[in-house]
């Protein structure tokens, strides 16, 4: 019995799809064969039909399953399509997409199964009965009608057998992403932020009966030992650890003993994400300890209306300034997420994020655009506000780019100069040169219209680039684009292995 898993993964930063990794695992414990393509054009693996049909008909599979996130579902819908013409074999679609919108992505008559939720069982019990009939969490049509079985309880993590790096070319990963290696920890997160997909997945959970508090699971500090100590026998040239965890210091009593551990494994630091209102300083002595790099907080925004209203996030700029500090104090580099063109966000409240940036000084801080996910809470409060471009939605490969959303020709004006002067602005509400200079231009890109502001994007980029040259040589604190486009980091940062 053989699966074929399609990843597509395009236009987008390079990503380790833990879900394929774990299952295909689960599934060569059972003498299943498992193949994967890895689709993605920075790992040299572009969307080419041809090339994908010579694969699928060499590996001969007896099912197609596709990984699938919103934003490449038009791309897995393409694949799927030029494959239904040349080989006869079931398609399913797992992963966030089918998960969050089951019977929209259920319509597409090219898709015969889907699997909602986690697959490790669902999946072997399918390819072993040979149809999803009574199979959980499976989705298929029968006589015309679309039928989603129940969900089956969460998997206990801990029993799962070793994820399937071969299945994966990790090396080329690893060399792609300079070093960084991804690990995963645990699932799920105890927070229910309405633009994310863990509150309607604990809903789903919850209303086939499975209680939501064991939605929170983590791996033994032995079995991550194991897996990092895996990872550096078997691969090479790795500058840094990056745990992917939703929030990696829940358990202050795993990361004590984790911290304990670590360090007698390897001394390559690692970076981790924490939550502002639950940091404090033992937290940051184990993370220290261990040989955290970077600890990154999601902030999402510096104003207290959009945090608690549209986002569901009950932590104020106090909460945010005190976990920062603490960071800093234990010389922990730190790292915030930020969101504009949020659904009801004005000019005041973007400002505010830029305001709490300034005031808390981060190590670094990355920006990207708010993206109503069908199935949560933020895309309902947006789609009610009439604020969802629906002919952009769909064409959108990322979340840095562009917008999908449209709150207003100010507030859109607005964010399209935030969007590609970050670093500007905050430098600017910082007065990180000390003599108004970076306010200055912030003031004058703020007072232009929308035509004035098109053709004068260039000529500000480069008045600022003056800016921070000037800046920089009298070693005054700021922020510069770094990395990525999206990415601000502190001026007195000089450790380039830590890019990410």
């Amino acid at each position: 019995m053989k699966i074929l898993f399609i990843y597509p993964n395009l236009y987008a930063q390079i990503g380790f799809n833990y879900g394929i990794s774990y299952i295909s695992g689960f599934l060569k414990a059972h003498n299943i064969e498992t193949y994967l393509l890895n689709i993605n054009e920075k790992l040299g693996y572009p969307i080419e039909h041809e090339r994908i049909k010579r694969d699928v008909l060499s590996i001969k599979p007896d099912i197609i399953g596709f990984s699938v996130l919103t934003n490449q579902h038009k791309y897995a819908i393409e694949i799927a399509s030029h494959i239904k013409r040349y080989y006869d074999a079931p398609i399913l679609f797992g992963g966030i997409h089918p998960t969050m919108d089951p019977y929209g992505t259920m319509t597409d008559e090219n898709i015969d199964y889907i699997c909602i939720g986690e697959g490790e069982e669902a999946l072997l019990e399918l390819l072993k009965n040979g149809s999803p009939v009574s199979v959980k969490n499976m989705g298929y049509r029968a006589n015309g009608n679309i039928v989603l079985e129940p969900l089956r309880p969460y998997i206990d993590i801990n029993k799962l057998p070793f994820k399937d790096y071969t299945i994966f070319d990790f090396q080329q990963i690893i060399d792609a992403k300079d070093g960084w290696v991804g690990l995963m920890a645990s699932r799920g997160c105890p927070f229910r932020c309405t633009y994310c997909l863990n509150h309607k997945i604990m809903g789903l959970y919850k209303e086939h009966g499975h209680l939501p508090k064991y939605y929170l699971r983590r791996h033994t500090v032995d079995q991550i030992i194991y897996e990092i100590e895996y990872i550096l026998k078997h691969y090479k040239r790795i500058k840094m650890f990056i745990f992917d965890d939703d929030i990696f210091t829940f358990d202050k009593a795993w990361l004590k003993d984790f911290s304990e551990k670590y360090r007698d494994v390897t001394d390559i630091g690692f970076v981790c994400n924490a939550h502002a209102r639950i940091f404090d300083e033992d937290t940051a002595h184990y993370l220290k300890n261990a040989g955290c790099r970077i600890v990154k907080f999601g902030l999402e925004s510096g104003s207290d209306r959009i945090r608690k209203n549209v986002l569901n996030r009950h932590m104020t700029n106090k909460d945010i300034e005190n976990a920062f500090d603490i960071a800093h104090r234990f010389g922990l580099h730190t790292s915030a997420f930020v969101m504009i063109g949020l659904p009801h966000e004005k000019k005041e409240d973007m400002l505010a994020t830029i305001k709490l940036l300034a005031q808390i000084k981060p190590g670094r801080f990355r920006w990207s655009l708010f993206f109503p996910f069908i199935g949560t809470r933020a895309y309902d409060i947006a789609k009610k506000a009439n604020q969802i471009d629906f002919k952009k939605i769909n064409d959108l490969d990322n979340f840095t780019d562009n917008t999908c959303m449209d709150l207003g020709e100010e507030e859109n004006l607005l964010v399209d100069k935030i969007k590609s002067q970050f670093c500007l602005f905050v430098n600017g509400y910082g007065n990180m040169d000390g003599e108004g200079k970076y306010l200055s231009l912030v003031k004058t890109v703020e007072d232009m219209d929308s035509k004035t502001w098109e053709k004068d994007k260039d000529k500000i980029k480069a008045l600022a680039d003056d800016l921070d040259r000037e800046i920089a040589q009298k070693g005054l604190l700021h922020y510069t684009v770094r990395y990525n486009p999206f990415m601000g980091v502190r001026s007195d940062w000089e450790d380039d292995s830590l890019s990410s």
